[in-house]
């Protein structure tokens, strides 16, 4: 773990709403030597426009980045050179994202009603109003998924045939993923126990029973996976 020195000076407040950013991931989809969330758009880190939305966020009061041990000094020279004040921790990231975020939830020092917020590092165009209003369901229902509706036609293909779906029962998930803290952190342990591995954050607290609370998401908040998704990305920023 490493603590980063910082100008913060949190306001008093009854919730904590704290941002998990795991940033640990190597790209296999994507391919290349660097890993695709510190690639440059724009002379900056993909990784760097990401943070910047959550330093900017009146509501979040830290970030907490879950990173590979060999990539520490690249995150702390991020956070020296764009002010990231908030980045309060980085913790060792694991062999899975779950693992990552597991990390960064144990050295985190929140109470159970504390918010925690997980996002891909990988999605930097993510827009105020899509985390405001999903930080606004969290504090109301305990939990946000922040979803887009599908809109294309939606085929189900098997070896066979091929069935149609109803889109509008259809939803692509994003991040942000917020929960209280008691909520995911039981969530993650009962996973563990279980030997359990899932592709996101709501899919764990899901098992525990708990109800999710959807929350609106938008196309600019797309993940950066492949080659394409960088292409289109350098597109917006220009």
């Amino acid at each position: 773990m490493s603590l980063l020195p910082s100008t913060l000076n949190p306001q008093p407040s009854t919730m904590k709403i704290v941002a998990i950013i795991p940033a640990a991931g190597i790209g296999k989809r994507f391919g290349g030597i660097t890993p695709k969330q510190f690639l440059k758009v724009n002379g900056k880190e993909i990784v760097a426009h990401t943070l910047e939305v959550f330093q900017k966020a009146k509501k979040v009061d830290e970030i907490i980045v879950a990173a590979s041990k060999e990539e520490f000094p690249r995150i702390i020279k991020l956070q020296k050179k764009y002010n990231l004040t908030k980045l309060q921790i980085i913790v060792e990231g694991g062999k899975e994202r779950q693992d990552s975020v597991y990390n960064a939830l144990i050295f985190a020092d929140l109470n159970k009603n504390d918010l925690v917020i997980v996002h891909d590092a990988a999605r930097p165009l993510l827009p105020e109003k899509v985390l405001a209003d999903a930080i606004h369901c969290a504090e109301k229902n305990g939990n946000a998924l922040v979803c887009l509706q599908a809109k294309d036609t939606l085929l189900k293909k098997t070896n066979r045939e091929h069935t149609y779906l109803n889109r509008s029962q259809v939803y692509y998930v994003q991040t942000p993923q917020i929960f209280r803290y008691d909520q995911l952190l039981s969530a993650f342990e009962k996973a563990k126990k279980e030997k359990f591995v899932g592709t996101d954050e709501s899919m764990l607290v899901q098992r525990t029973k708990k109800k999710i609370h959807l929350s609106e998401g938008s196309p600019l908040n797309f993940k950066i996976t492949t080659k394409d998704d960088l292409e289109m990305l350098k597109r917006m920023l220009k």
